[in-house]
């Protein structure tokens, strides 16, 4: 799976019909809308997209679009490890409205999403295999029962974990499939149902966003390098005999 989100919300009630009656949004009141989320931001337009295309923007691009009773997101500036602790700002902006945030990352196969009223997290979930659950919040949603209560597993496989159990009752990217079913009426993967919202039918329009003194870009670039760092040399791995993967060699020569 290669999905990856960083929605947020704002809506009077359940956003799925107002995703199913999405036409082109005015575009100053986009853009007034983006430049009010990202405060000391500089904000330059960035072309136009679809909502299906647009849930994990690049590095400094808000997706954005103004609908009849809610507004919808999407930047990697949402990705929350503890959705709880979305800034105070997004709260008033919200104030008044539901706020639902979804953030995921089929890299470390981690989910977090959070279900707002009246200003207070009534569902808060945030968990992958190497953190473990960092935030759980509220009562799980009608959704999550069945991961909870084991209806979900994961089967090892020896190919990548050597047969290990999974860390978690359930992966999550599965479940984050599920929970933007439920709180968006869309998925990204998988098998599609017949009366979901066809996210490739909601127009959204870019903006570049950036810190005009350079510095979130550059301390971005830092950690990047540092990471890298750490990281050593790519490896070569190949499928053995019994379908475990075996390294056979390094990419790159020392």
């Amino acid at each position: 799976m290669g999905a990856k989100t960083g929605l947020l919300v704002f809506s009077d009630g359940d956003v799925r019909p107002m995703l199913r009656r999405a036409a082109p949004p005015d575009p100053a009141e986009v853009e007034a809308l983006v430049r009010r989320v990202h405060p000391d931001y500089a904000v330059e337009p960035a072309g136009e997209g679809v909502l299906a295309h647009s849930t994990y923007p690049p590095d400094d691009v808000t997706h954005a679009t103004v609908l009849p009773g809610a507004v919808v997101l999407c930047s990697q500036r949402f990705m929350l490890d503890r959705p709880s602790e979305l800034p105070e700002h997004l709260l008033e902006l919200g104030g008044g409205r539901r706020i639902i945030t979804h953030s995921m990352h089929s890299v470390v196969d981690w989910l977090a999403f959070s279900v707002w009223e009246d200003g207070e997290p009534v569902r808060s979930l945030s968990l992958s295999p190497d953190e473990g659950v960092m935030e759980d919040i509220g009562e799980p949603l009608p959704f999550e029962l069945p991961y909870w209560a084991g209806g979900h597993p994961v089967e090892p496989d020896p190919a990548w974990d050597g047969g290990e159990p999974y860390p978690l009752p359930f992966h999550p990217l599965d479940m984050g499939e599920d929970a933007l079913l439920a709180l968006f009426g869309f998925t990204l993967e998988g098998g599609h149902e017949a009366d979901e919202v066809d996210a490739s039918r909601v127009p959204t329009r870019g903006f570049r966003v950036f810190d005009p003194t350079g510095e979130e870009q550059a301390a971005r670039e830092a950690m990047r390098e540092e990471a890298l760092r750490h990281m050593g040399p790519p490896r070569v791995l190949t499928p053995g005999p019994d379908g475990t993967l075996r390294e056979t060699g390094q990419l790159l020569d020392e």
